[in-house]
């Protein structure tokens, strides 16, 4: 699903349990508290897959900096810094 669908899709009810007091004062400072949730959820969700992410593929990164640890940067001599 590409981002904008993803934007688009259909909102649906649920039950969420929330510290009370925080939920008064998120009301009386007129946050949207489905909003503040959704987008709360949202990084929950982006910090899970580069977590996963980075476990599935940490043999492959040890590979490439031990490379380039051993041999430096492919094409190092052509960098202009």
């Amino acid at each position: 699903m590409h981002a904008a669908e993803a934007t688009k899709s259909a909102r649906r009810p649920t039950n969420l349990s929330l510290d009370s007091a925080l939920l008064n004062e998120a009301k009386a400072l007129g946050i949207n508290i489905s909003r503040s949730a959704e987008a709360g959820i949202g990084e929950a969700v982006k910090l899970h897959k580069q977590e996963k992410w980075l476990k599935e593929n940490a043999k492959a990164l040890a590979s490439s900096n031990a490379y380039v640890e051993a041999n430096g940067l492919p094409l190092a001599r052509h960098r202009q810094f």
